[in-house]
């Protein structure tokens, strides 16, 4: 089971700040695929893998990271400096 948080505009898209999600994905990259099959709420949000920034248990990562050993996963758009 992994905590998924979802921040600023994925969090508007999906309806939600967070959920736990049972996933038999080996990477994030696969879990974005399970979440994008649920519904299209979720496949509106990460339509564009390029416009989101990805986390494992708070330290920044790619989406083609294994989930192995992992509790945590964010997602966000990049910050804008300023």
């Amino acid at each position: 089971m992994i905590e998924v948080l979802y921040f600023a505009w994925v969090r508007e898209r999906i309806g939600l700040p967070r959920e736990k999600v049972e996933t038999a994905a080996e990477t994030v990259a696969g879990l974005v695929e399970e979440l994008r099959a649920r519904e299209e709420r979720y496949a509106l949000a990460f339509a564009d893998l390029a416009s989101l920034r990805v986390a494992l248990d708070q330290e920044l990562s790619s989406f083609d990271a294994p989930l192995a050993g992992v509790r945590e996963v964010a997602f966000f758009p990049p910050m804008t400096g300023g």
